[in-house]
């Protein structure tokens, strides 16, 4: 594969991305629909994200409401929320569970701190995991004599610049969460 500055630039964002979206799902007390978005359920032989199975909404700031689709699927969407690891005690009221969203007690936040810490963790080992494709794909292109050493270790230094401020896009992004999770 061929040297592809976009590609990488692409990817790296992507990772950025994901870490904003995984930290959208951790919750700082007020009640977002985006909470439950990480959640798998596992109904029809198959696991599937919560809202492929439910509509998810909020009727008030500290209460979430999923109106599950199948009845069938109730039991198995109540198991899914409770292990979340979110804190969250779904109370069962026929098709719909009602989520209260509990009051976040500073070993709540701490945990919820630590979790986003383990989210950015996991994006910046994403974004290091493009840097080593794009390298490889340099030495790759210089072997096969497409590019010269001189152009190979330019590239190289653009990808770690790249890689660098990507790194620290995902660490502001993170250090936001944490600040905002821990109600500093």
């Amino acid at each position: 594969m061929k040297y592809d500055r976009a590609d990488l630039e692409r990817r790296m964002k992507g990772a950025v991305e994901a870490l904003r979206s995984d930290l959208g799902g951790l919750r700082t007390g007020r009640a977002n629909v985006g909470l439950l978005d990480p959640i798998m359920v596992t109904v029809y032989g198959s696991s599937m994200p919560l809202n492929q199975v439910a509509t998810v909404s909020a009727p008030e700031p500290r209460m979430l409401s999923v109106q599950v689709w199948d009845k069938t699927n109730v039991g198995p969407v109540e198991k899914a929320i409770r292990s979340a690891g979110l804190g969250l005690n779904p109370i069962n009221d026929g098709q719909m569970l009602r989520l209260p969203i509990p009051d976040l007690t500073e070993e709540r936040r701490k945990e919820l701190a630590k979790l986003a810490h383990q989210y950015a963790e996991k994006a910046r080992i994403a974004i290091r995991n493009v840097r080593r494709d794009g390298m490889d794909n340099l030495k790759t292109d210089e072997k096969k004599h497409e590019i010269s050493e001189d152009e190979r270790k330019r590239a190289e230094t653009e990808v770690q610049k790249l890689t660098d401020e990507m790194i620290k896009a995902a660490d502001e992004v993170a250090a936001h969460k944490e600040k905002e999770i821990l109600g500093q």
